[in-house]
């Protein structure tokens, strides 16, 4: 999805009649579907972020007041709102430092470890709040009846529309993998723990020594917290910050039956969502690392 086109003036008028003045804006670099600004009030900072749908914004919120805690530091959420043209802004504290993805290299080793430190308070989340697995809203109702099942549905046209998006991938290479998927999970442990969904680059911000925020929670889901793992293993060969930690992860030591499992449901996913938005580059770029995952040659 491409990001919105709105309104800067009507945007901060928004945000001016919630809290009055602001001392400064700038603008800060943006995601794949939003963007942001940082700003000051009163003499505090704040990061503004705008996107399409309201829903993601509701869900960091929900996390922020019913799963965050010491060792999970999650901005809190101070206003949601709709602009006239129907796209979504959010007003939350800023967090300080940068994200993983724009850490120079060289500081990356010294984060690894409260990177992981982070992923284990994730993992310890209390989730008495949220219902069911896989992806939840933001009222914490997770979508599916049990953690396979969210696992497998990307293998049928139910949650999926694999007729429109096998007009631009070819069926005859998904349906391997989907069968590798299905063999893969036949005996997957039915976990229940927090899952970020989309954890380790840019949704990740460090001041070069601890972990000083996790956002964007719209991908957020009940289930196995090694996800999160398979999430940084799949994007090892594309972004360094992911490799670095890969490696990290490597030589503590991991489960990499269940790692090998979720990184082709990760990859599947990434192929159909590609192909349903028509990005044909990225489209094709997971479609090939998810057969050599498979251990597919072309």
């Amino acid at each position: 999805m491409r990001k919105p086109i709105v309104d800067i003036d009507q945007l901060t008028a928004a945000v001016i009649s919630h809290y009055g003045k602001i001392d400064h804006m700038e603008p800060v670099q943006d995601g794949m579907e939003s963007f942001a600004f940082r700003l000051v009030i009163s003499g505090k900072k704040y990061v503004l972020r705008v996107n399409h749908r309201v829903e993601g914004f509701e869900k960091d919120d929900f996390v922020n007041r019913h799963l965050a805690g010491p060792g999970l530091p999650v901005p809190e959420i101070e206003a949601i709102g709709l602009l006239e043209s129907g796209i979504a802004w959010c007003l939350s504290a800023l967090a300080p430092g940068v994200t993983l993805q724009d850490l120079p290299a060289a500081y990356l080793p010294a984060v690894t470890a409260p990177l992981a430190a982070v992923m284990q308070a994730m993992a310890a989340a209390p989730l008495d709040k949220v219902t069911g697995f896989g992806p939840f809203n933001s009222r914490g109702e997770g979508q599916y009846a049990s953690w396979k099942a969210y696992l497998e549905s990307i293998c049928g046209d139910t949650t999926y529309d694999w007729p429109t998006a096998g007009k631009r991938v070819p069926m005859k290479r998904i349906r391997p993998l989907q069968e590798l998927l299905l063999l893969a999970i036949r005996d997957i442990p039915e976990v229940r723990q927090l899952v970020h969904g989309d954890f380790g680059s840019n949704n990740v911000l460090t001041d070069g020594h601890v972990i000083t925020g996790v956002i964007d929670w719209s991908e957020a889901m009940a289930g196995d917290s090694l996800y999160d793992m398979a999430n940084i293993f799949f994007w090892r060969t594309w972004l360094n910050c992911m490799e670095q930690q890969a490696r990290y992860f490597e030589a503590q030591g991991i489960d990499k039956t269940r790692l090998a499992a979720y990184q082709l449901r990760i990859g599947l996913e990434e192929v159909y969502q590609t192909a349903v938005t028509g990005d044909m580059d990225d489209m094709d770029w997971a479609l090939v690392r998810c057969e050599h995952l498979a251990g597919i040659a072309r």
